[in-house]
């Protein structure tokens, strides 16, 4: 069995050393969904909500969750993202899609920050919609795609969109 490399001697957490690992380019992409009531989606999509526009905050806080993700989760390494890109879609009824596109060029992935990106910018949706609708749903989150590292590329077949 192979050593478990999150742990130290005695059991216990670590961040774990990449030092010796290779900088490769690195690009991850995570995806969520928030449900909610067909007016609540024509509002955001109208810019017609009261707190502002939603979509345009949503998507600074996604970034902006991205390059904070080592704040966020202990035993993330803080990287020097190169780029971060959020974008919405709908299907016209009832769901909102987010979708985040991160990238670095370093020596360990990006798939945190853009599940991150994602979590943030729909947790924003709901802040500033949640006087409209407060049993808006969020998820599935989830990692659609990953270049780079030793462990080679990952892709999902198909996005969560029905």
């Amino acid at each position: 069995m192979d050593k478990l490399t999150h742990f130290n001697e005695q059991g216990r957490a670590v961040m774990v050393d990449v030092s010796d690992k290779p900088v490769t380019a690195r690009t991850a992409e995570a995806e969520t969904r928030v449900k909610m009531n067909e007016e609540t989606l024509t509002r955001i999509l109208e810019g017609s909500v009261a707190k502002g526009d939603v979509l345009a905050v949503a998507q600074v806080a996604g970034i902006q969750a991205a390059k904070r993700t080592s704040d966020w989760i202990p035993m993330c390494h803080p990287l020097p993202l190169t780029g971060v890109n959020i974008s919405f879609s709908d299907n016209g009824k009832d769901t909102l899609y987010i979708t985040a596109s991160v990238k670095t060029t370093g020596k360990t992935g990006v798939e945190m920050e853009a599940l991150t990106a994602v979590s943030a910018a729909a947790l924003t949706v709901y802040d500033m919609c949640k006087a409209l609708q407060k049993d808006m749903e969020i998820g599935p989150t989830r990692l659609l795609s990953k270049t780079g590292g030793k462990n080679g590329d990952y892709s999902l077949p198909n996005r969560i969109e029905e």
